[in-house]
């Protein structure tokens, strides 16, 4: 059975352009969801931290917008894709997906259809709602409320209501289990690790979050994993802001960066602009963070030298696979990273 280094940051907190920090570490969705296939698939791999300190789930990878049903998110798709044809012309943000109710789509249409409305009929009256909602910014259940819709505002604020409760709950499940996973507990340290027992794992997989900006990507123990493995062509994998650890990765005998050249992918900078921390939302009464993110990593993987690959469109599933690297772009990667990585252990 072939053995993964699950390559987890420890880091707590991102220091920001104007000096102030702000909480950060591992994303949650980017840490079980891989976890989870890889328990699934029965791979052997042991958690690991760069300093053996348990990593910090990042508070903002919990808010419920990042939990919402499959369903839902799967059925809002098919409605934003009637009327997104040219990505050029329409850009649906973050904003766009989580804040304005959007998501409630799925649920009335239901309540929709149990009003008498055909498919057809109740398809394109949320279609053209939607599309309302986003053009002038408003909330999805105030563009929907006319003589047209045989629902009430009360109504589709109910079913909208619905999926948020139920993402909330996923939310607090998401929390629960990662706080009882024993690895994440009680990880590896793989400063204290020699190159022989380095080379004894067959991959590695880091998740993101922000923390993987602070003790991932400027890191010895990180190089000489990476430059082992590497050497052995064991798959090398990461996610979102995972692939900050490639940038510890030395050069190779002709003074180029290890993986000069290759395809990769990671948050891009227009997604890590929409998700300043500025941008973030704050507990009532809280201050709003001012400072932004000291650097970006698309523009760094790009001036290290490789060829950088993303989605057409922002917080779509994007997964790089070039040689033995595996790359994702975002949160939605998450299961085709884990995936692509079974496949390169031949457990898929």
């Amino acid at each position: 059975m072939p053995r993964l280094m699950f390559l987890v940051s420890s880091a707590r907190v991102l220091p920001l352009d104007d000096g102030t920090t702000y909480e950060t570490g591992t994303f949650a969705e980017e840490a079980l969801t891989p976890y989870e296939r890889f328990v699934e698939a029965g791979l052997d791999f042991d958690v690991v931290t760069p300093d053996g300190n348990p990593p910090n789930i990042d508070p903002y990878g919990l808010e419920p917008i990042f939990h919402y049903p499959d369903e839902d998110e799967d059925f809002l798709g098919t409605i934003t894709r009637t009327f997104a044809h040219d990505i050029d012309d329409i850009r649906l943000t973050l904003r766009h997906i989580t804040e304005l109710g959007l998501i409630g789509a799925r649920r009335i249409f239901q309540a929709l259809r149990g009003k008498g409305l055909s498919p057809v009929e109740a398809r394109e009256l949320i279609s053209k709602a939607a599309k309302d909602s986003w053009e002038r910014d408003r909330q999805f259940a105030d563009t929907l409320t006319g003589p047209a819709c045989p629902l009430t505002r009360a109504e589709i604020g109910q079913r909208i209501g619905e999926v948020i409760a139920e993402s909330e709950a996923e939310s607090a499940r998401v929390a629960r289990t990662l706080a009882e996973i024993p690895g994440f507990r009680h990880p590896l340290n793989l400063g204290e690790m020699s190159d022989e027992q380095m080379a004894s794992y067959d991959a590695v997989f880091a998740p993101g979050g922000h923390g993987p900006m602070v003790d991932l990507a400027d890191n010895p123990d990180v190089r000489r994993l990476l430059a082992i493995l590497h050497e052995a062509s064991a798959p090398i994998a990461s996610l979102c802001h995972g692939p900050a650890m490639l940038l510890s990765a030395g050069a190779k005998v002709d003074g180029t960066w290890l993986f000069d050249g290759y395809r990769v992918t990671a948050i891009t900078n227009e997604e890590e602009y929409q998700t300043e921390p500025s941008a973030r939302p704050v507990a009532d009464g809280a201050e709003r963070p001012t400072g932004q993110v000291q650097w970006q990593i698309e523009s760094a993987l790009r001036n290290a030298g490789a060829v950088f690959d993303d989605a057409r469109a922002p917080w779509t599933s994007h997964v790089v696979v070039d040689r033995n690297l595996i790359t994702g772009q975002n949160p939605n990667s998450s299961e085709a990273v884990a995936d692509a990585v079974l496949k390169s252990l031949n457990l898929l």
